[in-house]
């Protein structure tokens, strides 16, 4: 099973599409600047990208949007 949930997420970000976006972005930044919010072992999830979405759920991402 996936963590975090999927539908623990989407209560968070109002989209799929947007969520991936953020966490693709967030990926790409833990592996070029070795940078994470949280201590390694809080971690549940061994990849990049598993982890920026546990940074979602756990609230240390804010989502901001662009008026156009």
């Amino acid at each position: 099973m996936l963590y975090p949930s999927i539908d623990k997420l989407l209560n968070i970000v109002d989209s799929k599409y947007k969520l991936v976006h953020v966490a693709s972005i967030r990926s790409k930044q833990m592996l070029e600047n070795n940078h994470f919010q949280m201590k390694e072992n809080e971690y549940k999830n061994k990849k990049e990208l598993g982890r920026a979405l546990e940074e979602v759920e756990a609230g240390l991402i804010k989502i901001i949007e662009e008026n156009e």
